[in-house]
């Protein structure tokens, strides 16, 4: 399973979502792949992503499984469980 976060840098939350992230790691030992939404927008169009920031759990066959979205990040628990 692919889990993506898809955020921009320098925006308002960008320092929340870094911390996130690094949390996410060090507690885990596992980290999340991260995208830039202006880089790949064929991604964020297919996926219809348009709030930032967005983790994204991606099955095998490129179905959506999980879709956390805006500023009030998940909980890493519930990230987790796509990770593993």
């Amino acid at each position: 399973m692919r889990v993506i976060c898809v955020y921009r840098d320098n925006q308002d939350y960008t320092r929340s979502v870094d911390e996130w992230l690094e949390n996410f790691r060090r507690q885990t030992g596992r980290e999340i792949e991260t995208m830039n939404p202006d880089e790949n927008p064929s991604f964020c169009e297919a996926y219809d992503i348009v709030e930032y920031p967005t983790i994204l759990a991606i099955g095998e066959q490129g179905d959506v499984r999980a879709l956390w979205r805006g500023k009030s990040l998940p909980l890493i628990n519930e990230v987790l469980y796509y990770v593993i």
